[in-house]
């Protein structure tokens, strides 16, 4: 099986204390968690390990619900390996390992991870048809031989931290609650490719993003924000929708790097939403339009020279 080629490259120089799931965003929920695994595994003279999966199981448990997710595994990993855990593994997660019950996917995990314990959270559900509860998952534990410990929902302002409640916040551009449910702002990368150049002939150059239509985006608006590009950070204004202006078309990702000079076609950058200024509008003309992104452009300015207090 594809899934035990998988799971024999990984082994692990000794038993693993694991926990495993999408961590879509990493978030301060994902965190708490394994803030918790790490301590656990050090008591205990384990390694602490994270198990998830790349495409997201409800992309192929579900292809037409089209669940966009937070942010894409490479970033995944790269958070998780950040966080200081030991061992960080993807499993492609494939209608082969869907078919597998909780038994069979938990006997090859603790074959191969060596796996001493699991830390999971409180809806934790697994193998086909998520039949995989904590409950089942205590029965294994007894059956071969290995812990099992919940960890409680991690709680902000009387709201369980979530990625499905992330994905609400950013639909609704509220990218400061965005910010201190992920504990970090909310990014996105892509390509510099070509466009129509309005931006160039209203004075106000433009980035135009080629992002993946999976990645989720904050809902269409004006944006403070942040971008990383060869090494360096810039100051910018971040435009997301179908400019109605120009007679609209598809959603569009647009950047205005207010202090940058050269070209950014083929560049790959990174873009930081740290707050929203408002709702993308339809101006009467390009000399209205003008003027509101001067507008827009100082009060850009305003925000982010506070952020950097």
């Amino acid at each position: 099986m594809r899934i035990e080629r998988e799971l024999a490259s990984i082994a692990p120089e000794r038993e693993t204390l694991l926990t495993m799931g999408v961590f879509d965003g990493v978030h301060a929920g994902h965190r708490y968690l394994l803030e918790r695994l790490q301590l656990r595994a050090a008591e205990k003279s384990l390694l602490s390990a994270v198990l998830t999966f790349n495409p997201h199981p409800q992309s192929v448990l579900h292809p037409q619900s089209q669940l966009r997710w937070l942010g894409d595994v490479e970033d995944r990993v790269k958070s998780l390996q950040g966080l200081g855990i030991n061992l960080v593994a993807v499993l492609t997660f494939s209608p082969e390992v869907a078919r597998l019950s909780a038994r069979e996917f938990i006997s090859l995990v603790k074959k191969y991870f060596r796996m001493h314990g699991v830390m999971v959270g409180p809806d934790f559900g697994l193998g086909r048809g998520r039949e995989g509860s904590i409950h089942l998952l205590r029965t294994l534990g007894r059956e071969l031989e290995f812990s099992v410990e919940t960890i409680p929902p991690y709680t902000m302002n009387g709201e369980v931290v979530s990625s499905t409640l992330i994905r609400q916040a950013l639909a609704e551009g509220d990218t400061r609650k965005v910010h201190r449910l992920m504990g970090r702002y909310f990014h996105v990368r892509g390509t510099v490719i070509t466009s129509d150049k309005r931006g160039r002939v209203l004075g106000f150059p433009t980035a135009n993003l080629d992002i993946n239509p999976q990645q989720a985006l904050p809902g269409n608006g004006i944006y403070a924000t942040i971008t990383r590009i060869d090494g360096k950070q810039f100051t910018s204004a971040t435009s997301i929708g179908t400019r109605p202006t120009f007679g609209g078309g598809k959603e569009t990702v647009e950047t205005y790097l207010l202090d940058y000079d050269g070209d950014l076609y083929g560049k790959e950058m990174t873009v930081e939403f740290v707050q929203r200024l408002r709702d993308e509008q339809c101006f009467s003309s390009s000399e209205e339009l003008k003027m509101q992104i001067e507008k827009d452009v100082r009060e850009v300015e305003s925000i982010l020279a506070k952020e950097a207090r």
